[in-house]
This record gives structure tokens, sequence and C-alpha cells, in this order.
């Protein structure tokens, strides 16, 4: 029995996810908030909600900034810009979030923030679910990378700003005022170097030499960042219009790269039969001319849609998270529920959890292998059909369907 309710919960939250469309807001959008809560929560530590004073101060030149604040000036707004980068689940947002929330964490526990241990128990649980939620960070977004860009330019040119600022004294001719200061942290970022003002002491010259390194580093970074999409992007494109166009109808859609997927689609276009692969990511390796193939996620609708799911014979999830196969089913009972579907499960111990989503067919190969190694050195006879049994698992009927079309 206690075996049975965490596959009943997991088996509401999984019908709770698919209801409320769960794949278009989950977990990017809880996670965002949490990052953006956290950060909002760090500036109200650092300064409290009445930032007017602090502005005016700054514009007139008298803010009194202490140094030990700066670092919590730049997580707090570091943590607000990400959080935002997040929902478009970028990898390259969530990376720097789990930075940001271990930072954080450290930062807390260094300047003995009000209620330090209540804000280190928080940045503690933001970071267990960035970890485990990482599967769901898995793309290339322009405009995360694009503002994850302006974020480490801004920081750094609020670390320079700032640096200069209290290190004045150490220059020549002394940098009296942010507008000067700012003026020097440009020109020191670009590696322009004019000359008229110059570090005179070795605390400044050091700080001097951290800006131009941080600077060359954060420009390449994120000059790499923005490009990597693009090229991403323009590539997906051309490998989507790639080869002879197929009339996606009456055909069969596999979904995955596994060697299951893989096989599956060889054997089928090898009889005749037309064949649409859907992959989440572009191929590293160069595909043949002749493969129709689709790049995207393969749990939308509206990648399933653009594969021609809702025209296909059956849709084949052969993905190598089982939980991925069940969604996908999902999103074609969704989109076309007239489409047959044939799930691959890769694990036993998810065999039943699979069926709950009601494919037509379940193809388990792996499940067999135990139980025929063991049959085969108990001597016990191995009949076909044993074998078409365990390889073919029967799944659930379907409301309104009868037996005979779930066999294969």
């Amino acid at each position: 029995m206690r075996l049975l309710i965490p596959q009943q919960w997991r088996t509401r939250f999984q019908r709770f996810h698919h209801r409320t469309g769960g794949r278009h807001w989950f977990p990017h959008v809880p996670l965002a908030l949490l990052l953006i809560a956290g950060g909002a929560w760090i500036l109200h530590v650092t300064f409290g909600w009445d930032w007017a004073p602090y502005f005016r101060a700054m514009a007139q030149g008298e803010f009194d900034l202490k140094l030990r604040l700066l670092p919590s000036v730049l997580i707090g707004g570091g943590m607000e810009l990400m959080g935002i980068a997040l929902l478009w689940r970028s990898r390259l947002a969530w990376v720097v979030a789990v930075l940001l929330a271990m930072v954080a964490g450290v930062n807390t526990a260094l300047t003995g923030h009000t209620h330090v241990h209540v804000l280190l128990a928080y940045f503690a649980l933001v970071l267990l679910l960035l970890l485990l939620a990482w599967r769901h960070f898995d793309r290339t977004s322009l405009a995360a990378s694009t503002l994850f860009a302006i974020t480490s330019v801004v920081m750094l040119l609020l670390y320079a700003t700032f640096g200069s600022f209290y290190l004045g004294a150490e220059f020549h001719p002394r940098i009296h005022d942010l507008v000067t200061a700012l003026y020097y942290a440009m020109v020191t970022m670009s590696t322009v170097g004019y000359g008229d003002i110059t570090p005179a002491t070795p605390e400044a010259r050091l700080f001097t030499v951290s800006v131009i390194v941080l600077g060359v580093a954060i420009f390449a970074t994120s000059l790499t960042a923005v490009i990597a999409p693009l090229v991403s992007q323009s590539l997906q494109r051309i490998i989507n219009r790639k080869g002879p166009s197929m009339k996606r109808e009456h055909h069969f859609v596999v979904i995955g790269n596994t060697p299951l997927a893989v096989n599956t689609w060889r054997e089928l276009a090898r009889r005749g039969r037309p064949v649409t692969r859907v992959l989440r990511e572009a191929p590293e390796e160069t595909q043949p001319q002749d493969v129709d193939l689709v790049v995207g996620d393969p749990s939308m609708t509206e990648t399933l849609r653009e594969a021609g799911a809702d025209k296909a014979e059956a849709v084949l999830a052969m993905m190598a998270d089982d939980s991925e196969n069940a969604f996908c089913v999902l999103a074609v009972r969704e989109l076309a529920p007239g489409t047959r579907t044939v799930a691959a499960v890769n694990d036993a111990r998810h065999l039943s959890r699979v069926k709950l989503v009601q494919p037509d067919v379940v193809i388990a190969p792996q499940v067999l292998g135990g139980e025929l190694a063991a049959m085969l050195l108990s001597g016990e006879q191995v009949t076909p059909e044993f074998v078409m049994q365990r390889v073919f698992q029967q799944a659930a009927p379907r409301a309104g369907q009868p037996p005979s079309d779930r066999t294969s």
C-alpha cells in the first residue's frame, strides 16, 4: 500500500499538470517568481522600500553608499533580471540564477542581514528547486541572452563607477563626483585609456586592472551569449527547410533520438512508409537529404501540428525520458484524439504510470531483458507469443474504443 500512495499523488499531479496547461508555465514561472522575490528581499533589507531619497542624492552626487552594501545591490538587481530571463527557459539564465542564489547565500551569511537564518533557508530552497528543475531549462533564447548581456554590463558598470568614486582620492587628478567616476569607468571598461585620469596608488592600480579584466571577459561572454542563439536558430531553420517537401498525411511521426527511435524510423523508411522525425534539438550529425525532420519541443501542440500529427497514422513517442513520452501522448490526445499513439517505456517502474495516459500501444523492449535472460538461464521455454506479449505491453482501453483498436 505504501508503494501505491506516491504513485497516486504523482498521477494526480500529472493530471493537474495537463489540465492546467502546466507545460506552458511549470516550473519556470514559479522559479522566476521565487528568484525575483529573493532579489526584492535583499534590496529591501539593504535600503528599505523608500528609494526616492537615494536616487535624489545620487543625482546630486551626494549619495554616500557604503562599499559593503554594493554586493547586495548587484546581487539583488541581478536576481531581479535573471528571474525575468528564466521565463524563456534559457539554460544560460538557469546557470546565472544558480550562481546568484549561491552568492546571495554567502553574502547574507557574511554581511549579517536581519533575519539571516530565514534568508539563508530561502536561498537554499531556491537553489535546491533550481537544481531539481535543470532538465526544464534547455533552450537557447535570444531574449534571455540579451538580458544576461545587459545585466552583466550594468553590474560591471556599477562596480567600476562606485569603486572609482570611493577610491577617488587615489587617482590623479582626484575623482570627486559620480559623473567623473562614470566617465573613468567607461573609458577603462572599453580599454580606451585616454590617460587624463591615472591611478596613483597600488590599490587604485589593482582596481583598474580588475575593471579591465572583467570588462574584456564580460564583453566577450556577452557577445557569445547573444550570437549563439542567432546561429542556433539559423541552423534550425536551415535543417527544417532541408530536403524535399513531404506531404505530411497518412504518415508516421517518430519522436526522439534514442536507438529505438532511430531503428524504428529506419525500418519504416526501408519499407517505403513516409516518416517524420521530431527532435528536441537539431542533430549534430548531417542528416540525409530525404529525411523529413522537425526540430522543437515534442510536448507542444504547435510542434506536433507542424509534424502533421493530426493527420498521421500513428505517433510514436520514443524518447529516453518516460515522463516526456507520457506528456507527448497527452499532447497528441489534445491535438488529435483519433490518432493512434505508441509510447516507449525504458524503466519497468514507470510502466503502470505510462499506461495511465492510455496510449494505444506501450512498447517495453528493455523491460523484457531481465525476464528473458532469467528464463534462458533457467532452461524455460521462450515462445514467440511470450516475447510479443512482453515487448508490446497492453495499455488500458480508452473510453469508447474497442479492444481490437489497441493491438498492433
